[in-house]
């Protein structure tokens, strides 16, 4: 029996084979484990299951190979292959975990209307609640109502009652039967009533609330969003502060900003305040009211500023905040004040978060300028790559071709500079990805081929197999072959692996 279940000849003309390759070799149980994660998924996109689940087997570490394991039973229930999807997900050591897996068959099944295989799955499951929800609704959806509401019947767990009723109620909106669908809107709101969870509860209620509003029903919508608030204010732990600004955003999609108001004024914790108030000027966005919307960011942005180390509960959704926050004074054409306030992240990387976000912002209202002034202010040249990526991007969305294309010579070009060989491999693949993505097959070969000499270089053998499986992504994603000198290249980091 072969040592490899890849052979050598196959690793040196095929990128993620290479990387299966070298993972196999890894002695390391971690460094196995870390590379197989790289490398199987990427086998399942290309649809080969069972050379996916033989790498997955040869992982030591069991909570890997059983994430491993699930994700191609998931794949093989994707492609309809539901007898293996079965034999691997009870393959599975963890008990947890190998439910899970079923659940997700069941689910599957359901949805393709194989009803009675579904049941047979949710029947092995300590809560098939879920399962049923997604038969009743894909029932309803075929047209056979009895048994959707005899289903129903069946869950006892109101989450999953409210799940299928809004996926049912989700169906009748996309057939423009608005009554129905307020119908069975209703009735998610009524179950979620029965939810015991208070915070789960509030979630499902604005969630619920959300669905008015496109319904158009906005006065249900802020009965239920009031409902919600009711919930909230009675919390006695951290979560009430940030679900009162979830519920004020709510009130403000609704159109009753009176109440929106109302809602923020209950909230004591200025992160939470600054997140809710960031909602309103984004919403004020929307609508084109810049100066209100600039107003109630600056005020965001000052009582976010206010609040002092210990009063901080969560340090990094802070800075998250506080990055978005200068984003959304470029998405208001105030690039140079969102560069200001993105400096005062203390964090670096939330500030390259936050500069990223303004050179994009910048790029779609048309202001490049504003955009290169904010990649001038990130210093590390790694970061400094993907950001030009985004932008990229961003000139690609408002039609500026010749834009993105330059934006991507100068990733190009920079990318030489960065220090972390698997940062500089990974940012050349994703150079490669944009060319082919543009159809210069020429540039994205040329840029690929630069990132297998990146990854020749790396020592760390995991960092190199899911570099090469980076590679291999961007050859499958955008149609591309493996130029000959990318071939010599491959053969080269083979036989070091050999």
């Amino acid at each position: 029996m072969s040592e490899h279940l890849i052979s050598f000849e196959d690793a040196a003309s095929d990128p993620l084979a290479c990387a299966a390759y070298i993972a196999e070799a890894i002695r390391s149980g971690d460094g196995r484990a870390s590379a197989m994660e790289a490398v199987v998924p990427h086998y399942l996109h290309r649809g080969d299951v069972d050379l996916a689940a033989e790498l997955a087997n040869t992982v030591d570490d069991p909570y890997t190979r059983d994430r491993l394991l699930i994700k191609v039973a998931e794949k093989c229930a994707e492609i309809d292959d539901v007898d293996y999807a079965v034999q691997l997900a009870e393959s599975v050591d963890d008990r947890g975990l190998r439910l899970q897996a079923l659940e997700s068959i069941g689910l599957r099944c359901a949805s393709r209307s194989e009803f009675d295989r579904a049941r047979v799955l949710a029947a092995e499951l300590d809560h098939p609640e879920f399962v049923l929800a997604s038969i009743a609704a894909y029932l309803n959806a075929a047209g056979d109502e009895a048994a959707s509401e005899t289903t129903l019947s069946e869950i006892d767990f109101p989450s999953a009652r409210v799940a299928a009723f809004q996926e049912i109620a989700a169906a009748a909106t996309a057939k423009i039967d608005a009554e129905r669908a307020v119908s069975f809107t209703e009735r998610a709101l009524e179950s979620a009533g029965e939810i015991e969870h208070e915070e789960e509860k509030i979630r499902v209620l604005c969630e619920i609330g959300i669905s008015f509003v496109e319904l158009k029903r906005n006065d249900r919508a802020v009965e239920t969003f009031a409902a919600a608030r009711g919930v909230a204010e009675a919390l006695d732990n951290i979560h009430r502060d940030p679900l009162l600004a979830l519920v004020a955003n709510g009130f403000l999609q609704a159109s009753s900003s009176e109440f929106a108001d109302r809602t923020l004024d209950l909230i004591t914790d200025k992160a939470s305040l600054a997140s809710g108030l960031l909602g309103f000027a984004r919403d004020s966005a929307r609508r084109g009211e810049n100066d209100e919307g600039i107003e109630t960011l600056e005020e965001a942005y000052a009582i976010l500023r206010s609040q002092k180390e210990r009063e901080t509960r969560d340090a990094k959704a802070k800075i998250n905040l506080h990055a978005q926050i200068a984003g959304q004074f470029a998405g208001f054409g105030k690039g140079e004040r969102g560069i200001e306030i993105a400096h005062e992240i203390a964090d670096d990387g939330g500030q390259v978060s936050a500069l990223s976000q303004i050179a994009r912002a910048s790029v779609l209202r048309g202001e490049p300028d504003a955009a290169r002034m904010a990649i001038r202010a990130i210093h590390d040249d790694d970061n400094r790559v993907f950001a030009l990526l985004g932008m990229s991007d961003a000139f690609n969305e408002i039609g500026e071709a010749d834009c993105a294309i330059a934006a991507l010579n100068e990733a190009s070009e920079l990318a030489e500079t960065v220090p972390q060989l698997s940062s500089r491999a990974e940012a050349y693949s994703e150079i490669g990805a944009r060319f082919g993505g543009g159809g210069d097959e020429a540039s994205a070969g040329r840029v690929i081929e630069t990132s297998l000499d990146t990854i020749l270089m790396i020592r760390d053998e995991s960092n190199r197999a899911a570099a090469l499986a980076g590679v291999s992504a961007v050859l499958d994603a955008k149609n591309l072959n493996l130029s000959d000198r990318g071939k010599e290249i491959l053969v080269k980091i083979v036989s070091a692996a050999g």
